[in-house]
């Protein structure tokens, strides 16, 4: 979070202690990613049928590519490219779509016919088309705010000989138009596959397929 806080009215110092608290970060945040992406050894197979733990996997693989990005964004060299631009927009949101959103996602999937009492989900077909629909939805949404913000980033910085700059703040926003065209795109399909989630865990409680009914075997011997 501090490195959010370059090039203000921040004091130098405040803003070098957390660049090095946001480097230091990436130590507990790829522990974690690894710690849970290894857990699948010896179940890697298990990705060609279960779309759920496509879900989770994905989602860690979001995490960690944001969680590396994060903690780069905050050595001032290349903040001074990203700072105020969309390059910001789309680190966030890889961690906001593709990691916090997907592993919800697959614990909602997961959980529903548990607590519901179903065997399964309403639809495995429909979270095979989510799981497609969130991936790209992400990857074009966070892959168009990079370029976006690389581009506005030099610019912003673009100086002529004489000092005065190169590009007016208008040109920017032109430049950047394509990207936000295809980032409208992939919120689309984000948002279809949140859709198609809503529709497959309605008809997950509302099947008509009895509840399973847990059975207390405690002291039955007795």
């Amino acid at each position: 979070g501090p490195h959010h806080l370059h090039y203000t009215a921040l004091p130098d110092w405040t803003q070098s202690l957390g660049m090095v608290m946001s480097l230091i970060l990436l130590a507990p945040s790829w522990g974690g990613m690894i710690n849970g992406v290894m857990t699948l050894s010896g179940a890697w197979h298990k990705l060609r049928t279960d779309p759920i733990l496509r879900f989770l996997i994905v989602s860690l693989s979001f995490y960690g590519m944001s969680t590396f990005e994060g903690p780069m964004m905050s050595i001032k060299t290349v903040n001074s490219l990203s700072h105020y631009t969309d390059w910001t927009i789309g680190h966030v949101h890889s961690g906001a779509l593709g990691w916090v959103a997907m592993i919800s996602i697959g614990m909602v999937y997961h959980l529903t016919p548990v607590v519901f009492g179903r065997k399964q989900m309403f639809s495995i077909p429909m979270i095979n088309t989510h799981f497609w629909l969130s991936t790209i939805g992400t990857v074009l949404y966070i892959a168009s705010m990079w370029v976006n913000g690389i581009i506005q980033g030099l610019m912003w910085r673009a100086y002529n000989a004489d000092g005065s700059l190169t590009y007016s703040f208008m040109e920017s926003v032109v430049a950047s138009h394509p990207g936000y065209i295809v980032r409208l795109f992939g919120g689309f399909l984000f948002l279809l596959g949140m859709l198609l989630m809503a529709w497959n865990v309605w008809k997950t409680i509302r099947s008509e397929e009895k509840p399973a009914v847990a059975v207390n075997t405690v002291g039955a011997e007795a």
